[in-house]
Parts: C-alpha cells; sequence; structure tokens
C-alpha cells in the first residue's frame, strides 16, 4: 500500500488555537474530520489514520512546538517508512496574499521557524510543502504579534474557503501527484 504523510504546522495549546500560525493544525482538522477519522495522541504528535481509494494517509499535528516540528517529521517517516517525496508540509506563509494557496516541492525555510527545523532534521529542503497565505499586512516589527494573531473577522470566510480547497489539495497530491496537484491548487485565487 502506498503510504503518505500529511503534516500540519502549528503549536500545541489553547492559546495558539485558529491563529494564523496554526493553519496547518486547521487543515488537517478539516481533512480528517472530512474522511470521517480523528486524532489520538501519540509519540511526538496527535495522529490520525485514514485511506483513500488504497493509499494510506499519516495525519500528524506535531505536539513538539513549531522549533522542534523536524523531531516530529522524521520520527513518523522512519516509524512508517514513508519517502521524502510522499511527505506534505502544510505551513502558514507571509510571502503569499491572504487570497491564494501554493504548493511546491521545495524551497527555502523563508524564516518560518517549523520549516527550519525540518530542514535541519532531514538535512534537506527538498520536501513537497502546501503554503497558505496569510498576507504581510502588519505595522513594522509586528511580524510576530500578526503571526499568533487571529484572524481577522473580514478573513474568516476565505480561511474556510481556503482550508476547504487545502484539504482537497491534499487528496490530490495523493491520487493525482505533487505536479497536478500543484498546477490545480496554484490558480486556486479568491
Amino acid at each position: 500500500m502506498n503510504k503518505f504523510l500529511i503534516v500540519g504546522l502549528g503549536n500545541i495549546g489553547d492559546e495558539y488555537m485558529h491563529t494564523r500560525h496554526n493553519i496547518g493544525f486547521d487543515i488537517l482538522d478539516h481533512f480528517v474530520a472530512k474522511h470521517k477519522s480523528s486524532f489520538s495522541i501519540d509519540r511526538l504528535a496527535a495522529k490520525a489514520e485514514l485511506s483513500l481509494k488504497g493509499k494510506k494517509i499519516i495525519c500528524i499535528k506535531p505536539s513538539t512546538y513549531m522549533n522542534l516540528s523536524g523531531k516530529a517529521v522524521k520520527y513518523w517517516m522512519d516509524k512508517e517508512k514513508i519517502d521524502l517525496e510522499r511527505v506534505l508540509v502544510l505551513v502558514d506563509e507571509l510571502a503569499v496574499p491572504v487570497n491564494k494557496i501554493k504548493m511546491k516541492p521545495a524551497g527555502s525555510d523563508g524564516g518560518h521557524n517549523g520549516l527550519k527545523s525540518i530542514q535541519e532534521v532531514l538535512g534537506t529542503h527538498q520536501y513537497p510543502r502546501l503554503r497558505f497565505g496569510i498576507g504581510n499586512t502588519f505595522p513594522k516589527g509586528m511580524q510576530v504579534e500578526y503571526v499568533l494573531g487571529k484572524w481577522n473577522k473580514n478573513e474568516e470566510e476565505i480561511v474556510m474557503k481556503k482550508i476547504e480547497r487545502s484539504s482537497q489539495a491534499i487528496e490530490d497530491f495523493v491520487l493525482m501527484g505533487l505536479d497536478k496537484a500543484m498546477e490545480s491548487v496554484n490558480k486556486f485565487e479568491l
């Protein structure tokens, strides 16, 4: 059976719930609920398993906090024997506008501590990621507050539609491969 690892990045704790930085958790919550599965606490992560047309999908929300996400990713890749090209990391992205989602096969960490940790632990930046645009409309010196802040009321509808589209992008990645998934999701704009 083909196995895939889908990693939603975020921080554990009520104060981080539904913040921009935790969008990876929110996307995975939607995806797992859509497929009638649920999370349970496991080693270094909340973990859910589901099958989609004969493919096994392991979904993890690392419990290591963002800065140590790589530890959880490496553990589950090794435990489940999943190759790097079958890993998809869901991440918030300042460089992408709020109305867009971008998928790419590799890239720098862009200053994102979760991606930085994954890159350090895996020793490569060559892994697929879905970049959920959070925009960068914050005053100078307020990036941390913006990233760790909740969505504005006028963004909530867009965010829900993008979560649904991101959930579909995970399915596309698993069923059609990275290139076709990128082709589809990278055109998406609200």
